[in-house]
């Protein structure tokens, strides 16, 4: 059995502001640790499952964030810049976990709230619905026929899931209190919560329960936060949308 982790940082248990997700943050190396430390018990929960092959993509930024002499040595794990694949690597995988994942831009009191950039991006859709990463990724694993099985973060990214994905199994570590802060499981609880979920995800999925989300075909929507000069696919110049025979495509041809 394979696993796919995609993992993100602002979602990883003891991550309470943009200090620790930033590389010029003055808690980014705490951050980098409480990532690492995070994947590790997702790993080992995955391998106790069952699973013989756990590949792990450090999807934060330009992807160089885990710390690899770190790391379970059991776990494959793909870093740096993957052009032209949101998810290297996820053929022949079993199921996905979103590990470390937060709540979609404007999503009222939720830590470090954003969709891909806060720094350019306002809003997306996805065939008409307001989304956030988590969908757009969830509906990314669905192109390929895998369901994502498991996601970590705060209370209103486990909302946000939940209505997205019913079946999908939630972890909250945490409890957004603002943009920039959070209420804490200690790390001992935060990472034994992983393993349990993590455990439950697998035998749920095993059993029948957690099916790929597929939508096809799909209509990508970027609404950015300034006015753009003219391109492809515009609607108008803040507004872009691209339709495409799966949702990958039309994400990566925004």
């Amino acid at each position: 059995m394979k696993i796919y982790i995609f993992a993100d940082l602002e979602g990883i248990s003891g991550v309470s502001g943009s200090s620790f997700v930033a590389a010029d943050g003055a808690q980014y190396a705490a951050g980098r640790k409480y990532l690492t430390a995070d994947i590790n018990a997702c790993a080992a929960a995955c391998f106790d499952a069952g699973a013989d092959d756990v590949v792990v993509r450090d999807g934060h930024g330009l992807g160089n964030n885990v710390i690899w002499d770190e790391l379970d040595s059991r776990v494959r794990l793909i870093q740096g810049v993957t052009p032209g694949k949101r998810f290297y690597d996820i053929e022949g995988s079993d199921a996905v976990i979103l590990l470390g994942y937060h709540a979609m831009a404007g999503t009222r009191r939720a830590l470090l709230e954003h969709t891909y950039s806060s720094k350019t991006i306002q809003n997306m859709w996805l065939n008409g619905r307001k989304v956030g990463e988590f969908a757009i990724d969830t509906a990314i694993a669905g192109d390929y026929g895998i369901p994502v099985i498991m996601t970590s973060g705060c209370d209103k990214l486990c909302a946000e899931a939940k209505a997205f994905h019913p079946d999908v199994v939630t972890c909250e570590v945490k409890k957004s209190i603002s943009l920039q802060g959070a209420m804490l499981l200690s790390a001992e609880a935060a990472r034994a919560l992983i393993r349990e979920k993590t455990l439950e995800a697998i035998a749920k999925f095993k059993a029948g329960k957690i099916k790929p989300k597929v939508i096809s075909p799909a209509v990508v929507r970027k609404e950015f936060i300034e006015r753009q000069e003219p391109m492809s696919g515009l609607c108008d110049n803040r507004i872009t949308e691209v339709s495409a025979d799966t949702v990958e495509k039309a994400f990566l041809n925004l």
